[in-house]
């Protein structure tokens, strides 16, 4: 929804259709493998998020690309928490009665990729309260959706945006968000710190990036472009609805002290679930 809700403003500004294209999969690295290994013209770009660059790295221990080489960073886009949801139907009310439901009967979490942060989320609350449910991972969130939806697994780690249109239509329920403050289109769902899970904070940031060697005024025509389309009114309003938050760099390289930051953040984390993907 962000990347076409993004790419919608940028084929305005540029005088040209952009097209998403979705490559679900692996952990992202299907689509990160294929923007690595195209024509660095500026015409394919990829959306990226934190898992990407930051966890994938630490979590495989071998990629067909370079998580830092392969890529030129062009600018943020957005950061959104994640959700902790289950299914509207769930005897589990808060964090804590889903904890003991898992203490009590182990069952299973989804997620939209092994290696993926909603992973990574599913693993550290494992970690964190001792529980032992098994993973499943789907190609995609829709379809981790859909299995919460129909009772195939027991919660999952939702981005927001897809989480608060099921949790206001009735059929999911949120126990908590993984930002550090609560996020004001979900102002009465706690963060899974208050919710008694502490050091539990993880935020999904977006970012586009090109393949490497994208030339210097391609770069800077791409973020140019990006910093009008974040600033836009109706690029705020899609976020507002969304939950997301405008996150913008003044340049790449702002962009990739970023990535740098959060992968020495998040490469502990994954090391601490002992989370690994093959």
């Amino acid at each position: 929804m962000i990347a076409r809700a993004v790419a919608m403003q940028m084929g305005r500004e540029l005088g040209q259709a952009v097209v998403v294209d979705n490559k679900p999969g692996a952990g992202t690295t299907i689509a990160a493998d294929a923007v690595a290994k195209s024509a660095p013209d500026g015409y394919t770009l990829l959306l990226t998020d934190v898992t990407t660059h930051a966890i994938n790295a630490s979590l495989y221990p071998k990629l067909p690309y370079d998580t830092v080489r392969s890529f030129t960073p062009v600018g943020m886009v957005a950061s959104t928490p994640l959700m902790l949801v289950v299914n509207a139907k769930s005897p589990a009310k808060t964090v804590q009665e889903l904890i003991a439901q898992q203490k009590s009967k182990p069952g299973n979490f989804g997620s939209s990729g092994n290696g993926t942060i909603i992973h990574l989320a599913g693993a550290m609350l494992n970690n964190a309260g001792g529980i032992e449910p098994v993973h499943v991972p789907y190609r995609g969130s829709a379809p981790a959706t859909n299995a919460l939806l129909a009772g195939e697994i027991d919660f999952f780690f939702s981005s927001l945006p897809p989480a608060l249109a099921q949790v206001k239509a009735g059929t999911l329920r949120a126990l908590a968000v993984t930002t550090p403050q609560r996020v004001a289109s979900a102002a009465e769902v706690p963060t899974m710190v208050e919710a008694g899970v502490p050091r539990f904070e993880l935020v999904l940031y977006n970012g586009i990036v090109g393949p490497a060697g994208l030339p210097a005024p391609v770069v800077r025509k791409l973020n140019d472009t990006l910093a009008k389309v974040l600033a836009s009114p109706e690029i705020k309003a899609t976020y507002l609805q969304l939950g997301a938050e405008v996150v913008t760099t003044g340049n790449a390289e702002q962009f990739n002290r970023i990535v740098q930051r959060e992968m020495a953040h998040y490469a502990p984390l994954v090391k601490s679930t002992g989370a690994k993907v093959e």
